[in-house]
């Protein structure tokens, strides 16, 4: 389909558009127009992936000038390949409707594990073991060593990409992480280093959060990125913890053990190793530190940590360019964190205290400290290191004194004796946390033309610039047109007793609570077909109720029904439920998922049409109210951005219970009950909070409903859905034509 927006002709991969495509694609050339930012909310399964590639893709060939690159980032793997194939049917488009495929590079780029071909190295299961086996072979310093002696392994693969590679350009196309890897096979390239090269001179990038957010990656991959791209942050919902976790650092008993550990072995080989080559480092690191970053691509493994462009320009302090006495310092500074971690009780201070009191109590300086992370690399560079997976301990050493030395406020240190998973268990943690969510996200915000940030749960829109500190030039949200109405959220907020049901503290151990929650699951298992998940607020909530449940025989009941699956901690066991909980669904016998929100199933798995034809969100998903951190990124917030404690604890809930019960709703013709089972949800300062598109449906008379009263409801809903959707009730309706978008265009100029 080849239309017309605001003006910008654009190929749309698809004979049908929906109208809040059509809506969202206007937004978003509104924003590219104004070259700012933009937050916008879609409903989940309405096709907001096609509509942001066909926009954009559209604004770069006829604007080229403008925008040279647009930068998509997604969080998983599976994300990153449903881009990919988007891009791929609407190149397709293009070739069908102009004759000619538009001469752009489309690039996906993600982690060694993901798309090395090396027979040896690619069987290894752990990330951290296949990079480190990838250095082994593929570092500067062993590839010198195999010049002269044919016996030391290399790369393959490497040599012949860098011998070749990097003269060719890649044709015009696009290439996921498996035409990476056919592409590697059938020319001997390595995958890997392939896609980190073509990156630079790609159209579109398609990546993890991380490599534009976590500065240890972004200064490797995303350094020389044109300013004139368009950045996608897609999912967005979790953008500021995102953003907070990159910067933020955890320090244990056993982190400063492995470190030692390290020290040891570092003392060691410098006494073992060619005077001349630690000469040589010293000398460069005299000249200057800029010139010292010698890395080839292919020795980086541990990036700097954050270091502003203006502390590289300066000089490494003279009292840690010799390997000894950088040793010597990083000794000292590991010993003073093991005497801070001697504690009884909890510790809570700033990191402008923290510098005093390390210089009064040991005499070590905020410079030398700010350089910590560069010195440590340079240093395992120079003694060409082949294990650097074994050099974590002092590698997150090295980058929390780089990080507490270079930033003094959005910051807190807390020093707490107990771990809340085991507190009654001596082990105490060190935890320097990011507060302010700016710090990682400002320098994208300020460096590239616009920032898109997008999801289907982002309510209230009005939040995300308040925390990100940024001023977008278009804030909107789509409602979800159905020729039938296929979404069905409820609010029960009492059992059949009429006793109230809630996950509040105070009525967790309510005997009469869990079994309403149990006879709720119970109910809803004998009427809806196939797949039903369900959230609980924390691992430590669901055990209980399921303890219980098995104890009243509330979960025989359930599983005459269906067959029950449980998320637990371990990803393996969750590959295995998830595996036995689709084919259960797909055989009619029927499944029940227990799940956790801010869980691995409530962020990255689609439980489309028969998976998920209910879900029930049991209580509200507060995040654990006690946490020092949680506290002291609350008052940070407060005195910051003047957001206050309540807002920002509701609004991280409802988004979580929004994100939940939204993978009910797959598509336009997947249908779906959302299940709100806590009295709460029915209060309106919750209930604003959720995305728009729930809201509509969510009617008063659906808010205070009994477990009797929402299943009479739900069969009505089931019957009715039961019946065939057909594509011509939806045409006009939920679905356009290209006649009906060029009236609707037409109209719109008129006006």
């Amino acid at each position: 389909m080849r239309l017309t927006i605001d003006g910008l002709p654009v190929v749309f991969p698809y004979d049908y558009i929906y109208p809040e495509q059509y809506a969202y694609m206007l937004e978003l050339k509104r924003t590219l127009d104004a070259k700012g930012h933009c937050v916008l909310e879609m409903p989940s399964g309405t096709g907001k992936t096609v509509s942001l590639l066909a926009l954009i893709i559209a604004y770069l060939q006829v604007n080229s000038s403008e925008i040279q690159k647009l930068i998509y980032c997604s969080r998983t793997v599976q994300e990153i390949n449903k881009v990919m194939e988007e891009l791929k049917r609407l190149r397709r488009s293009y070739q069908e409707e102009v004759g000619v495929a538009p001469e752009m590079v489309g690039v996906a780029l993600s982690s060694r594990k993901n798309l090395c071909i090396h027979p040896e190295v690619s069987k290894q299961e752990e990330g951290r073991l296949v990079d480190s086996s990838c250095h082994k072979l593929t570092a500067s310093f062993v590839r010198q060593r195999h010049q002269k002696n044919n016996s030391i392994p290399v790369c393959l693969f490497y040599e012949e990409f860098d011998a070749r590679g990097r003269a060719e350009q890649l044709p015009s196309g696009i290439y996921d992480m498996s035409d990476l890897k056919e592409l590697g096979r059938q020319k001997g390239w390595c995958p890997y280093f392939l896609a980190r090269y073509a990156v630079e001179q790609a159209n579109v990038v398609v990546f993890n959060y991380s490599y534009l957010l976590d500065p240890k990656i972004a200064g490797l991959v995303s350094k020389k990125f044109s300013k004139k791209a368009v950045v996608v942050f897609d999912e967005a919902h979790n953008i500021d913890n995102v953003c907070i976790e990159a910067m933020s650092v955890n320090i244990s008993r056993r982190t400063l053990d492995r470190c030692q550990a390290n020290i040891d072995a570092l003392s060691k080989k410098i006494r073992d190793v060619n005077e001349e080559q630690l000469r040589e480092e010293y000398q460069r690191l005299v000249e200057h530190l800029q010139e010292a970053r010698q890395n080839r691509d292919t020795d980086v493994q541990m990036a700097n940590a954050v270091l502003p462009d203006e502390v590289l320009q300066e000089a490494m302090p003279g009292n840690i360019r010799r390997a000894e006495h950088f040793i010597g310092f990083i000794k000292r500074f590991t010993e003073y964190l093991k005497t801070r971690l001697r504690v009884q009780h909890v510790v809570a201070e700033t990191p402008t205290y923290f510098l005093q009191h390390i210089q009064q109590s040991v005499c070590i300086e905020r410079k030398p400290l700010r350089f910590c992370s560069e010195r440590l690399h340079s240093l395992l560079w120079s003694m060409e290191l082949l294990d650097t997976a074994n050099f974590s301990g002092i590698n997150l050493v090295a980058n929390f004194a780089t990080l507490i030395s270079t930033y003094t406020k959005g910051f807190s240190l807390i020093i707490e004796p107990f771990d809340d998973r085991a507190p009654t268990i001596y082990n105490p943690v060190l935890h320097f946390s990011c507060m302010d969510a700016t710090i990682a996200i400002k320098p994208v915000f300020s460096r590239f033309q616009s920032v898109v940030l997008t999801s289907g749960t982002l309510s209230p829109l009005d939040m995300y610039p308040r925390l990100l500190d940024f001023q977008p030039v278009t804030v909107g949200h789509f409602s979800i047109t159905l020729a039938k109405p296929c979404v069905c959220p409820l609010v029960v907020s009492r059992g059949n007793d009429q006793v109230a049901i809630t996950s509040r503290f105070e009525s967790r151990a309510d005997a009469a609570v869990v079994r309403n929650y149990g006879n709720l699951l119970v109910d809803m298992s004998a009427i809806i077909p196939d797949g039903i998940a369900c959230f609980f607020p924390s691992y430590e909530y669901m055990d209980s109720v399921v303890l219980v449940w098995v104890e009243q025989g509330i979960m025989s009941k359930v599983q005459r029904n269906k067959l029950v699956f449980i998320e637990t901690r371990d990803s393996g066991e969750i590959s295995v439920a998830l595996k036995n909980y689709f084919l259960a669904c797909d055989n009619g016998r029927g499944a029940v998922l227990l799940a956790i929100a801010r869980g691995k199933v409530s962020e990255g798995i689609d439980f489309v049409d028969h998976y998920g034809r209910a879900v029930i969100m049991f209580g509200i998903p507060y995040v654990y109210t006690q946490s020092r951190i949680l506290k002291a990124r609350l008052e940070y917030l407060r005195d910051q951005f003047q957001i206050r404690e309540n807002d920002f604890l509701t609004f991280d809930a409802m988004r979580h219970a929004a994100q939940c019960v939204g993978r009910a709703l797959r598509g336009k013709t997947d249908y779906g009950i959302m299940v709100f089972a806590d009295k709460r949800f029915g209060r309106h300062d919750k209930r604003s909070k959720l995305p728009k598109w729930i809201q509509e449906h969510l009617k008063e008379s659906l808010c205070s409903l009994s477990t009797e009263e929402a299943i009479q409801i739900c069969k009505k809903f089931l019957r009715e859905m039961a019946q065939p959707a057909r594509q011509e009730d939806q045409v006009g309706v939920s679905m356009l034509t290209l006649e009906q978008v060029q009236a609707r265009e037409k109209k719109r100029l008129e006006h």
